[in-house]
């Protein structure tokens, strides 16, 4: 069996700018595995004889003290909060303000900024994905990067562009290092972006992806399962026609469904004359 080319430096580099690696720690990498080395005294201290190496000391028990935290919000209590932030919203304006304003979720912390939303905020369509990569942490704006060129391509192929539609995300901060939300995080952040769809009011709402089909339309069925199908989304005061179809990143990485996507986007175009009636 032939062993696979050692990958060159520029494909490396490309390797990790898409995993989220976009800065360095140091300098200098660190051998972490490697022993500390003693002091300059203590070495020729040794190598004189006047003395031994030093020996370990082992700190009693009771005389150690953890280091403290700054505490964090418990998660139900960060839900709660998030709920209640929410339901005063009177505008995407006010919502929009509350996010900047909000401390319950730690991804805050690490984003640069906060990723609310593109596009006409009467829109008759909305989409939404999951979060934030690099290049929208960067311009603050959702679906910017390489997948936002081909979502934008793809709402092109029906007749739509950015000015007809709204675009967000379940999490307005980027992730770091470009992880999956972790369910705790997505919770508390669950109640601004179903706020935010209560505003808007689409018509169609459009979910981009498994995460964001399982998260608003309440299934655990997979995308092969979801996509293409109407479900009903209910914000409490109407039901508004809902279809789940591939995140484009996902078709950057399996072209070959992009037919199938294609279906989809034909379907919701076939539908948007039907929601006026």
């Amino acid at each position: 069996m032939t062993p696979e080319p050692a990958p060159t430096v520029s494909q490396l580099l490309a390797f990790y700018l898409e995993a989220g690696v976009d800065c360095a720690l140091a300098d200098e990498p660190i051998d972490r595995l490697a022993e500390p080395e003693a002091p300059a005294a203590v070495k020729a201290a040794v190598a004189s004889g006047e003395a031994s190496p030093p020996r370990p000391v082992r700190m009693p028990q009771a005389a150690f003290v953890a280091p403290t935290a700054e505490p964090s919000p418990a998660p139900d209590a960060a839900i709660a909060s998030a709920r209640e932030a929410a339901r005063s919203a009177a505008s995407l304006e006010v919502l929009r303000d509350l996010l900047e304003k909000f401390d319950g979720c730690a991804l805050k912390s690490t984003a640069t900024r906060l990723v609310f939303a593109d596009g006409n905020p009467k829109a008759r369509i909305m989409f939404v994905g999951e979060a934030p990569g690099r290049d929208e942490d960067i311009e603050g704006l959702p679906f910017v990067g390489r997948s936002g060129k081909l979502l934008d391509r793809m709402i092109a192929a029906i007749g739509l562009d950015r000015t007809k539609v709204y675009i967000a995300n379940v999490i307005p901060w980027r992730p770091p290092g470009d992880r999956t939300p972790t369910p705790q995080e997505t919770q508390i952040c669950l109640p601004f972006i179903q706020r935010q769809i209560e505003l808007v009011d689409p018509d169609i709402l459009v979910t981009l992806g498994n995460p964001s089909t399982q998260t608003l339309l309440s299934t655990g069925e997979g995308i092969m399962k979801t996509r293409g199908r109407w479900f009903e989304y209910d914000t409490g005061t109407r039901i508004i026609r809902a279809m789940a179809t591939f995140h484009p990143a996902y078709l950057l990485r399996s072209p070959s469904y992009k037919r199938l996507a294609w279906q989809d986007l034909r379907a919701i175009a076939k539908a948007l004359p039907q929601t006026t009636q």
